[in-house]
């Protein structure tokens, strides 16, 4: 759905549907003023989903909040990949590092059977509405405040996933106003936007099991970077470049070797 029919469902808790079959249908003053206090609000650059509250996110509803980055189409992607690696394969041990509103971490506990997940944050507040998001879908996560890994090694995963910050620190100024209301320590990876990449690929493989994956998204012209970083640490083979629906790369796919 577009702005317009999300704000219109939501003030008259109605479906996409009903909004076109039930015409003439008026708001009332406290509907109109609502509406009005919505579009005040957009108009200062503040994001939709943070004034409504919600987003939807693998067909599913997340709450979201200033204290998150509000999820893209596009990580999508990296959870279908990590959903492709583990259709068979019970008990799967995934880390998602840097989890924000829990949305990649939540959806791949629903959609892999037997899947058994932890998340990182190194926010207390994205962790609390993580928790949140994890209660309302029904699944069980272990939600762990660190800076990218848990600070235990006796974690080993099968695979590890993340959408870390990867917007270099110059450019953040110069996105759009409702980018930039977002959390900046969720946008900014550095000078080049890869230090978190580093950090992630130099540590990796003392959390993985033996042939784990490390599937990450990435932001547009980094992916040669990134493959060269993974080859300078010598422990991983990339399998496989995701494009999105721009035809940018957005998800590399590496495995320990």
């Amino acid at each position: 759905m577009n702005e317009a029919e999300l704000l219109l469902t939501d003030i008259l808790g109605c479906s996409r549907t009903d909004l076109y079959v039930q015409k003439g249908r008026r708001l009332g003053s406290a509907a109109g003023s609502r509406m009005a206090g919505v579009l005040r609000r957009r108009f200062r650059g503040e994001p939709f989903q943070y004034i409504i509250g919600t987003t939807e996110f693998m067909g599913m509803p997340f709450a979201v909040a200033p204290e998150v980055l509000v999820p893209r189409p596009e990580t999508e992607l990296l959870v279908e990949k990590v959903i492709s690696l583990y259709t068979d394969t019970p008990c799967v041990r995934i880390l998602d590092i840097g989890t924000g509103s829990g949305c990649i971490a939540i959806a791949l506990a629903k959609m892999i059977a037997g899947a058994h997940v932890t998340a990182t944050d190194i926010s207390s507040e994205a962790l609390a509405v993580a928790r949140r998001n994890a209660i309302e879908r029904g699944v069980v996560i272990d939600f762990v405040q660190a800076d990218l890994f848990p600070v235990s090694r006796k974690h080993i995963f099968d695979c590890i996933v993340s959408n870390p910050p990867y917007i270099p620190s110059r450019e953040i100024d110069m996105l759009q106003p409702e980018v930039q209301r977002q959390p900046r320590c969720a946008l900014d990876g550095g000078a080049d936007g890869l230090d978190f990449y580093r950090r992630i690929i130099t540590h990796a493989h003392e959390y993985l099991a033996d042939g784990g994956y490390v599937v990450v998204e990435i932001g547009f012209g980094q992916s040669r970077a990134l493959q060269e970083l993974f080859k300078e640490k010598e422990k991983f083979d990339i399998i496989a470049i995701i494009q999105d629906y721009a035809r940018i790369d957005r998800i590399v796919v590496a495995r320990l070797i």
